[in-house]
């Protein structure tokens, strides 16, 4: 009888622990990348989107001062629930220039669904942009912004989001000009379980 229970239980305990990954949210564990698992070598431009449907929630980044003070970067995604729905537009945000310091968040309400950056030379640092979804006509709130990334110029970064519902939604970076390299804040948003009518927020 305790067996044929147990054989019952068991599939449906796997199911929820896949799903969740064991931590109440939909949120997948940040995986270890090996060297092979960077989206570009040092001083390599690079493009990088996730899967339609889903968004980015963890940026991992090494430096290397050799390299001309360059970084190489992996990003991780996650598919978003089903009530915020399907994204309904994606897009390309403006490039933000290398050398200086910026803020950008998606327009439209989009969220951050990846990243496409290019080096320069001249400057030792990178021009970025964002590739931004909109799902409907959802609309951020309770934004924040998360602590600097890395801690100090120079030092490894990693970034993973595990709070249920928040969603990046762009970034505010200062530049050494001494060290060339950058330290980001993620701005980090819910989004409205229903349409809002604010085109921009």
């Amino acid at each position: 009888m305790h067996l044929t229970l147990l054989w019952v239980l068991l599939p449906l305990v796997s199911v929820a622990w896949g799903q969740y990954g064991g931590y109440g949210y939909p949120y997948q564990q940040y995986q270890d990348y090996g060297d092979d698992g960077w989206v570009n070598l040092n001083r390599q431009g690079f493009s990088f989107q996730c899967p339609h449907g889903q968004v980015v929630v963890a940026v991992r980044s090494i430096f290397n001062k050799k390299e001309g003070s360059d970084r190489q970067w992996n990003y991780d995604c996650v598919p978003t629930p089903q009530s915020l729905g399907e994204p309904t537009e994606c897009w390309w945000e403006e490039i933000n220039r290398a050398g200086m310091e910026w803020y950008q968040t998606c327009s439209s309400n989009g969220l951050v669904a990846g990243f496409q950056s290019r080096y320069f030379e001249s400057v030792l640092d990178r021009e970025w942009q964002f590739y931004c979804c909109r799902y409907s006509k959802r609309c951020p709130y309770s934004c924040w912004l998360t602590t600097e990334y890395p801690d100090h110029y120079g030092e490894e970064m990693d970034m993973v989001s595990y709070s249920y519902d928040y969603y990046m939604r762009g970034a505010t970076t200062t530049f050494s000009a001494v060290e060339r390299d950058r330290q980001w804040k993620f701005i980090m948003c819910r989004m409205t379980d229903y349409d809002c009518e604010f085109a921009n927020v």
